[in-house]
């Protein structure tokens, strides 16, 4: 039996019995085992270790054992046995460009050592380790682990390195834990050829290219990362052949790819991660954020995975892929780009499940080129463009999602964009779906809410196919058709659209079939020129649902609808058809409706009956001047008015101005040049339409206006739904004013919508015209707040020398306030009480005066308040008398 060698220990010193004077010497003397002691200095020397040995430091403090390469050219260790081990000594090489530590075969265990002045590099088949080590001061690379051996890096900082901080290359199994890589002027770590990495607890902070590189076949495993502040990709990720159809699935990829669980990454010069080649990236539950370029983008034949991850605030898209590559993304929230949130292109294939994307600077998700993109149980929103929009000839299939607050359309697909969309809801935003594409688009149980124009448009020439789809509560129309367009529609409804429910554009053909349109503001169908197609089964009920009159369905010169079993209801009347329309009416009723026309026949017998057809209603409101008023009357009802002392005073002005123009052309004199037309500016309540009113009154009087009655529109009284539509409408509102005041309140939204879909600025052209060639038969008065009013008048120069006189409505006082609740109590037989006014005047002192602040309606609607809550008050009084019935007290005031 033979006893176990005990490791001879060997010292270096220098001075000392029983000492060596170098460790070259000390290892001369060692074997494989032993352990070399070093006392405190600085030791010149070239060492080569060619057996298993330890080299450690004597009593003292770390690092007091400094070793200095003695050969500019060699390194100043140089490992070729197995087992070697280091602890605690200071390695400096001569040349930052050389390994300072080189490990050739073997392997070496470096321990609580600091490499300066060249890199740690170990090739072959050799295996190194690294435990709390710090490497600074190399050129190239930090660590340069390009082995088929193991490579381990434990609480290990690598920093100041002109070049990479750490290569992992060749076929190295490397593990890193708690590793830190900080100012390298190089990527921070570069895993190539079959290298595979498992990172853990890692931080890698200024690298003045990616935070980590991964190149050819190898694989990466990151756990709880933190890359930051890098001048390139935070992640970037090259392969160089495709990988199985499994290496994303889990997390521990070893089959080619690059998994990246719990990581932070922030603030990169370029993408978060960028993957391209063939290369294979999945990442779990990770956070990328501010980095200068895209949040995730995937190009060529690679493949990108998100899984739980947050993308915020990135200069470029979110996510981006590109060439054919795949990318998907579960549980995601993509928030805060500059860009578009989702960006697909070429012939890329990206599916996005149960994430939301919001806030973005573009459209939120875009597909182009040829890029099949698929959306899942996602939520959209927040961006100043579309929601989502497919173009050229990208392929979208929409499942389950919902869209909100676009400031364009929650759904655009355009070019020749195919789209399979069901169970989309969108809420708000300016046009609800646009499908202005020549591909197939098919809409099933979508939802369309509050959208501030269109609910759903078919654009010109296209065949969209509709399937119960539900369209509520939109600013303009609910479901317009675009010129030429042939949709399919089906069991879909529209309720609740300020505009007309249906509009086909200029030579439309649907197929239509148990469309319900209910409560619009305007027709419930709007039938345009030479427009066709059949209508089984439809309602129609509520038009005019404002208080004016409109025909529940319109039809223009040439117009051809069929309308088959079709129901029109509650209504003023029901069937209005300009001269020239032919439609046909199978078995249709009418109920309901105060002034029925529907025929049984065709539409010969409806146009002869009618006279050669009706117009259409213009949507203005008429207010007629009241007769034989004199100027002295109405000057003193002008003074009447509560408040408003300034405007009192500017609109007496103009009496003597224009009192002095009349006289003169009744001499035969010429007339001054001067514009009658006014801007008023000012919050709501102010009493604009009072005076406008009065205005047009007075200029009657003065002999300067026919009839001086008050036409009151908005933008969409005088804004088309479809090309052709806006001139003769405006030029409509404009006759119904000749002779007295056209009114246009808010007239700043004539210019707010602009884009290819806007038809303001005809509106304006229109107007404009108008205004110059009947400028003695017309007031114009435009109305609205301060801000927007100059912006608007400064729009047009037209609108600048028409529009050079500006009234401002101030907001009542307190006590101006109180008079007008006086006033209203006086009308309605109420009469207040002196602690009642006083109650009234502390209140309306506390209202801020903001913008929006409601004046004179906020006064009306207190009054209203008041008496509802004197009502309960007197209700639950056992004696009413007369007085109680009238007086309103303290205790009213809300």
């Amino acid at each position: 039996m033979t006893a176990t060698a005990i490791p001879a220990v060997h010292r270096v010193a220098p001075k000392g019995r029983g000492t060596h004077r170098s460790i070259t010497a000390a290892l001369r003397a060692a074997a494989d085992g032993d352990e070399i002691r070093i006392a405190p200095g600085d030791y010149v020397e070239v060492l080569v270790v060619d057996r298993a040995v330890s080299l450690l430091p004597e009593e003292g403090p770390d690092l007091a054992v400094r070793l200095l390469a003695a050969d500019p050219g060699r390194p100043v260790l140089e490992i070729t046995a197995p087992d070697v081990r280091v602890d605690g000594i200071a390695l400096t090489g001569q040349d930052p460009a050389l390994p300072a530590v080189l490990v050739a075969a073997g392997g070496l265990e470096l321990d609580g050592c600091e490499v300066s002045g060249g890199r740690v590099e170990a090739g072959g088949d050799a295996s190194l380790t690294l435990r709390a080590c710090r490497v600074s001061g190399a050129a190239l690379a930090g660590v340069h682990a390009n082995t088929t051996g193991p490579t381990e890096l434990i609480d290990t900082v690598v920093e100041d390195i002109d070049g990479t901080g750490v290569v992992l290359g060749s076929a190295t199994a490397a593990e890193a834990t708690g590793l830190t890589i900080h100012q390298v002027t190089g990527s921070g770590v570069r895993v190539r050829g079959r290298a595979g990495a498992v990172l853990r607890d890692c931080r890698i902070t200024a690298a003045g290219r990616s935070g980590l590189l991964v190149e050819d076949d190898a694989t990466v495993t990151a756990l709880d990362c933190h890359v930051e502040e890098t001048g390139g990709e935070g992640v970037r990720v090259l392969g160089s052949s495709p990988r199985s159809g499994e290496a994303l699935e889990r997390p521990e990829g070893a089959e080619g790819g690059v998994v990246l669980a719990d990581c932070r990454i922030l603030g990169t010069g370029a993408d978060a991660v960028a993957v391209s080649g063939a290369g294979d990236v999945l990442l779990l539950n990770c956070r990328l954020r501010d980095g200068s370029g895209p949040g995730v983008s995937a190009d060529d034949d690679s493949r990108a995975a998100l899984v739980d991850c947050q993308v915020d605030r990135p200069h470029g898209s979110c996510l981006v892929a590109r060439g054919n590559a795949r990318l998907s993304a579960e549980g995601t929230s993509m928030h805060g780009s500059r860009a578009n949130g989702l960006l697909a292109g070429g012939r890329s294939q990206v599916s996005l499940a149960s994430s939301e994307v919001t806030d973005c600077g573009f459209s939120a998700v875009h597909a182009c080129d040829d890029s099949r993109l698929s959306l899942t149980g996602c939520r959209i929103g927040s961006t100043p463009e579309h929601g989502v929009r497919a173009t050229d000839r990208a392929e979208l299939t929409v499942e389950g999602v919902r869209i909100s607050d676009c400031g364009l359309s929650g759904l655009q697909i355009d070019s020749a964009g195919a789209a399979r969309v069901r169970g989309l809801s969108v809420l708000r935003g300016r046009t609800g779906i646009n499908a202005e594409s020549t591909g197939t688009v098919v809409l099933q149980e979508c939802d369309v809410t509050k959208a501030e124009r269109a609910g759903i448009t078919c654009g010109t020439g296209t065949s969209a196919v509709l399937r119960d789809c539900r369209i509520s509560g939109t600013g303009t129309a609910g479901l317009v058709i675009g010129e030429r367009a042939t949709p399919s529609i089906e069991d879909c409804t529209v309720r609740d659209a300020t505009g007309s429910g249906l509009v086909l554009g200029p030579s439309a053909e649907p197929r239509v079939k148990a469309l319900t349109v209910t409560r619009t503001g305007k027709n419930s169908m709007f039938v345009g020129e030479k427009a066709r197609g059949t209508f089984e089964e439809c309602v129609f009920a509520g038009a005019g649902n404002d208080g004016e009159a409109f025909p529940a369905v319109h039809m223009a010169a040439g117009s051809a609808p069929v309308l088959r079993g079709c129901v029109v209801r509650d209504a003023e009347e029901d069937v209005a058809a300009e001269k020239g329309a032919r439609p046909v009416f199978d078995d249709c009723v009418s109920r309901n409706v105060t002034h029925p026309a529907l025929p049984t026949g065709r539409a010969d017998e409806l146009a002869s009956a009618e006279g050669g057809g009706t117009a259409a209603a213009t949507g203005a409101r008429e207010t007629e001047a009241p007769s034989e008023d004199t100027l002295e009357d109405l000057l003193a009802e002008l003074d009447g008015l509560a408040g408003l002392d300034r405007v009192k005073n500017d609109v007496s002005s103009l009496v003597k101005l224009m009192q002095t123009v009349r006289r003169r052309e009744d001499m035969g004199l010429a007339a001054p040049p001067l514009s009658r037309h006014l801007v008023f500016t000012g919050n709501p309540g102010t009493g604009k339409t009072t005076i406008a009113r009065l205005y047009g009154r007075i200029l009657a009087a003065v002999g300067l206006l026919d009839r001086g009655h008050l036409v009151e529109a908005d933008r969409s009284a005088l804004v088309g739904e479809y090309v052709g539509h806006t001139g003769p409408k405006t030029t409509r509102v404009f006759e119904q004013a000749r002779g007295g005041v056209l009114f246009i309140d808010e007239a700043y939204t004539l210019t707010q919508y602009a884009g290819t879909n806007d038809f303001g600025q005809e509106a304006i052209a229109t107007l404009l015209k108008l205004m110059e060639d009947y400028r003695d038969d017309v007031v114009v008065i435009v109305a609205g707040y301060p801000r927007e009013m100059e912006v608007f008048v400064r729009s047009n120069p037209g609108l600048a020398s028409r529009f050079n006189r500006t009234l401002l409505f101030e907001d009542y006082g307190s006590a101006e306030l109180v008079s007008i609740v006086d006033h209203q109590a006086a009308q309605h037989q109420y009469e207040l009480t002196a602690p009642a006014r006083e109650a009234l005047t502390a209140h309306f002192d506390t209202l801020p005066r903001e913008r929006g602040f409601g004046n004179g309606r906020a006064a009306r609607q207190l009054f209203q308040a008041m008496t509802e809550r004197q009502a309960y008050r007197v209700a639950e009084l056992s004696d009413i008398s007369e007085s109680d019935l009238m007086t309103l007290t303290p205790e009213d005031l809300p």
